[in-house]
């Protein structure tokens, strides 16, 4: 895990080295990349059901994993981006959510 967080909190320096702007400029900006990675999941899903008559079959469900890895990834960008410690509240909010469906409640 300690690998996963080095590697989050290096790409989110190295945006937040490229984009002078102000947190929440920053922040909507990566919240937009997150809705891209999560549309190219959808693209994928898509094509690898083949349902665009158009395109066929023009994914696999490889691709939509590596997608999903995308958006995993995004979110925890954003989430290092927003300051703090992304990695203990990550790990917080994981019990949180656990803890809820243990208990019979919603998981997200």
């Amino acid at each position: 895990m300690d690998e996963i967080w080095e590697t989050v909190n290096f790409l989110a320096d190295k945006l937040d080295s490229h984009f002078d702007r102000s947190d929440e400029q920053r922040w909507t900006v990566q919240a937009l990349k997150l809705q891209e990675e999560v549309g190219e999941v959808a693209e994928a899903v898509i094509g690898a059901l083949g349902a665009n008559p158009r395109k066929g079959h023009s994914h696999d469900w490889d691709d939509v994993r590596k997608e999903t890895c995308d958006v995993a990834l995004s979110a925890l960008v954003l989430l290092a981006r927003m300051g703090g410690d992304p990695r203990r509240f990550f790990a917080e909010h994981l019990r949180a959510v656990a803890a809820r469906s243990e208990s019979g409640g919603t998981t997200t």
